[in-house]
């Protein structure tokens, strides 16, 4: 393992360097040079690489008229509008370029066109749940440094009062998560976005369908060709990986390939709505909904750092982890509650009464029912009623065991000692072992 000291420090070697960078954007991009520079979220000591550095900017009067937003006179980037008069304060966000897994090419690009789609998505929505953009600079220029300067949305991390929140504060917020994700799936998307994927901008400031950032690949043309291009970038880490050496032990490879020529197609052939697109957040979680802790009101869905357009499904495989609303593939220990849970939410019927939810417990009973409830209220595209989910979650499933996180994240492998890895990949070897079984490879 390396030196606890290196661990500590990667994300602060550069702190300075960073709060330069938005002094001189704010400066020569807007104009704004009499400001304080706040960081959020951040933790010096933080063991996992950020994958952005946040920061609050406060400025020493309040703006006195829209222009600065457009670059000083200059035409408006795509996506953008003008900082309204009388804002006083902003968010600057800086992609992090060592963060491992997102690819710079169009990062930002793809952020700032979501975040465009959103806010139309949700603009029924008071107040406005979605930041505006001022402006931005991509990943991919000479710098190698993206950027967002952004609108400072009002309220807290839902995470940090859920704890606190009495049962009718949680129906009233569930009720908005529902209502906000039925606005993400219902929006009509231009078409000039044709493909499933990432998205940028064209010549004509058009938003078009682009490589996804999180893996470095696409667009494709349909929900399985982008399963199959992630698989096969996958596989690909997988073999340069040291430690997965491409599961070439136990014969397991032979088993994945033979799964991959006869039984991938099988995954989607009964997803009927598969040609279906849609605005995924893919990190729809109470991290990144910010909430008034008094009134229970939604003030905020941000950070779309990782956000595509793909089936409405994948919101299901990727979001609500912590609000009892995640659908995962099958899993080997069939009468533990995970199955339980995700049975309930393939057939849209609970165990009545629930299971208690006891300490260290993998499923919290009363926020997955709540969850349940408004998603069914809200007639929201679910687990229940996106037929063939099940074998779209188990294909997600096996391409997570591939190149499973504990495996392949520089960060954790940095923190794990070498018997701690073994012990992870004799793990992930008994799973995909059980998977590919059951699917009959």
């Amino acid at each position: 393992m390396a030196d606890k000291h290196e661990k500590l420090t990667h994300n602060h070697k550069n702190y300075e360097g960073r709060l330069d960078v938005v002094r001189h954007i704010l400066s020569e991009r807007f104009g704004l040079d009499d400001i304080q520079i706040e960081t959020i979220a951040y933790d010096s000591k933080c063991a996992f690489k950020y994958n952005n550095f946040v920061y609050r900017v406060s400025l020493a009067e309040p703006i006195a008229t829209s222009s600065k937003a457009t670059n000083d006179g200059a035409s408006p980037q795509p996506g953008t509008v003008a900082i309204p008069t009388g804002t006083k304060e902003l968010i600057m966000r800086l992609a992090n370029p060592n963060t491992d897994g997102m690819h710079p090419e169009n990062r930002v690009e793809n952020e700032v066109a979501t975040i465009s789609l959103a806010s139309a998505a949700l603009a029924s929505f008071e107040p406005n749940v979605v930041p505006r953009v001022y402006g931005w600079g991509s990943a991919a220029g000479d710098s190698g440094q993206g950027w967002i300067l952004q609108e400072l949305l009002p309220g807290v991390a839902l995470e940090d009062v859920l704890p606190q929140m009495d049962l009718q504060q949680k129906e009233h917020m569930f009720t908005q998560v529902a209502q906000m994700l039925k606005g993400l799936q219902e929006y009509q998307l231009p078409e000039s976005i044709t493909e499933f994927g990432g998205l940028t901008y064209d010549a004509d400031g058009r938003i078009v369908s682009a490589p996804m950032p999180t893996v470095g690949a696409g667009p494709w043309p349909s929900y399985e060709a982008s399963f199959s291009g992630r698989l096969a970038v996958a596989l690909k880490k997988a073999d340069e990986n040291p430690h997965i050496k491409g599961w070439r032990d136990n014969g397991l490879r032979e088993r994945i390939e033979a799964w991959i020529d006869r039984g991938l197609a099988v995954h989607f052939d009964t997803l009927v709505s598969k040609n279906e697109k849609s605005i995924i957040h893919a990190d729809f979680t109470s991290s990144n909904i910010l909430i008034d802790a008094d009134s229970a009101q939604i003030t905020g869905l941000i950070d779309y750092d990782f956000a595509c357009i793909l089936h409405p499904s994948y919101e299901f495989l990727r979001s609500f982890s912590n609000l009892g609303g995640q659908f995962r593939g099958w899993t080997s220990d069939e009468k533990g509650e995970e199955a339980i849970l995700r049975d309930a939410k393939l057939k849209g019927k609970f165990p009545s009464p629930l299971p208690p939810t006891i300490k260290d417990s993998p499923v919290e009973w009363e926020l997955a029912k709540l969850w349940e409830d408004a998603v069914v209220k809200a007639d929201v595209q679910r687990p229940s009623t996106i037929k063939g989910i099940d074998k779209v979650a188990d294909f997600d499933t096996v391409m997570r065991t591939i190149l499973p996180w504990r495996l392949s994240n520089s960060d954790i492998l940095r923190l794990q000692d070498e018997e701690t890895i073994l012990s992870c990949k004799k793990d992930n070897e008994k799973q995909m072992d059980e998977t590919l079984a059951r699917l009959g490879f």
